[in-house]
C-alpha cells in the first residue's frame, strides 16, 4: 500500500486530484477508490473525494488488481499501425466485429487485443481494452483503443468535445449536384426495423456529416467522396448518404441496388468487395499522456481500391 506524505507543492489539492497525480490513474478512478474506502489519511479512512489535503498528511491507498474479463484471448492477426503503453491504433479489416455482443462472443477485435496486448492496466477495474469508438463490422479503417483508465478518460473527453479528427473515403451511387455539403439530419433506430438506423425514428439524436466530392464517374453513375464526422452515431455515414440518395456501393441494408450498376465487371467487383465501400482512412487525436497531436493515414483496402481503379480506367 503506497504511503505518500503531502508536500508544500501538493497541499490544498482535492484528494481525488492528488491520488490521480501520484498513482497515474484518472480522476474518476481515484474518486471510485476513495468512495470504496480504499484511501486513508493518517490512518483514518476518508470517503470524500473533495477533501483538501494538508501539508504533512500521510495519504495511503490501495489500487485493487484489475478483474480479468470473462472473454477468451484469441490469436487473430492484427494490423497494428501504432502502439505505446497508453494506446494502440489498429487498421481494422472489414468483416471483423469490434466488441462482443449477442451472436459475436468470439472472433472480435476485443478477443484479438486481449491476446496481442499484455500490458492492459485495467479500465474501471476490469482488465480489458478501452473501446472509445467503433466501426461497423463491414467498415474498414483506423480505430484507437485505450490501454488504461487515464487514456480512456482522455479519449472519451476528446470524442465528446469533437476534437478528434476522423476522415472517411466512400464510393457511392450517383452524381452529386453539390461538390461539398454539411448534412444535419438527426437519426436513431428506425421505427419499423430495429436493426436499422434512420431519420424515421422515435429517438432522434444529433448527427452531422460533412462530405466533399473527390471525383465523379458519370459513365458508371458513381462518385468517390471524402467524409468528416462531427458526431459519431451508429451507421451515420451510411444512413446520411442513403438519405440524400447516394447509398454506399455494396451496402444493401441502406439502399444499394446492383441493378443500378450497368457495367457487369464493375457490378462483379463491387460484389467481390465483401463490404460496403467505406474506409476510415485518417485518424488524429491528442495523445492522452504527452498531449501532443498524433495522426495516422492508411491506404484504402485492396478490394475497395480495385473498384476505384476500374472506375478510373
Amino acid at each position: 500500500m503506497p504511503e505518500i506524505v503531502v508536500d508544500s507543492e501538493k497541499k490544498g489539492k482535492r484528494l481525488d486530484q492528488f491520488i490521480a497525480s501520484i498513482a497515474d490513474i484518472s480522476r474518476s478512478q481515484a474518486k471510485n477508490l476513495i468512495e470504496d474506502g480504499e484511501v486513508s489519511i493518517n490512518g483514518r479512512i476518508v470517503k470524500k473525494p473533495s477533501y483538501k489535503v494538508k501539508e504533512g498528511e500521510t495519504v495511503s491507498f490501495e489500487i485493487p488488481e484489475p478483474i480479468p474479463l470473462d472473454l477468451q484471448p484469441e490469436n487473430i492477426p492484427l494490423d497494428i499501425v501504432y502502439e505505446d503503453k497508453d494506446v494502440i491504433v489498429i487498421n481494422k479489416p472489414a468483416g471483423l466485429v469490434v466488441h462482443p455482443a449477442p451472436g459475436h462472443y468470439s472472433g472480435t477485435l476485443v478477443n484479438a487485443l486481449l491476446y496481442h496486448c499484455k500490458d492492459f492496466q485495467g479500465i474501471n477495474g476490469t482488465l480489458r481494452p478501452g473501446i472509445v469508438h467503433r466501426l461497423d463490422k463491414d467498415t474498414a479503417g483506423l480505430l484507437v483503443v485505450a490501454k488504461n483508465d487515464l487514456a480512456q478518460q482522455s479519449l472519451i473527453e476528446q470524442f465528446k468535445r469533437r476534437t478528434v479528427g476522423r476522415f472517411y473515403r466512400a464510393l457511392v451511387l450517383g452524381i452529386f449536384e453539390k461538390q461539398h455539403d454539411r448534412i444535419v439530419v438527426p437519426i436513431g433506430r428506425d421505427k419499423f426495423d430495429r436493426k436499422k438506423f434512420s431519420p424515421n425514428t422515435t429517438s432522434p439524436k444529433e448527427a452531422i456529416t460533412n462530405y466533399w466530392v473527390l471525383e465523379s464517374f458519370p459513365t458508371h453513375n458513381v462518385s468517390d467522396i471524402k467524409c468528416k464526422l462531427e458526431t459519431g452515431r451508429t451507421h451515420q455515414i451510411r444512413v446520411h448518404m442513403s438519405h440524400i440518395g447516394h447509398p454506399l456501393l455494396g451496402d444493401k441494408t441502406y439502399g444499394y441496388k446492383p441493378s443500378r450498376i450497368k457495367e457487369k465487371t464493375l457490378r462483379r467487383l463491387i460484389d467481390e468487395m465483401g463490404m460496403h465501400a467505406l474506409c476510415a482512412y485518417y485518424l488524429g487525436f491528442k495523445h492522452p499522456r504527452t498531449e501532443k497531436w498524433i495522426e495516422f493515414e492508411i491506404d484504402l483496402p485492396e478490394n475497395m481500391k480495385k473498384v476505384l481503379d476500374f472506375l478510373k480506367s
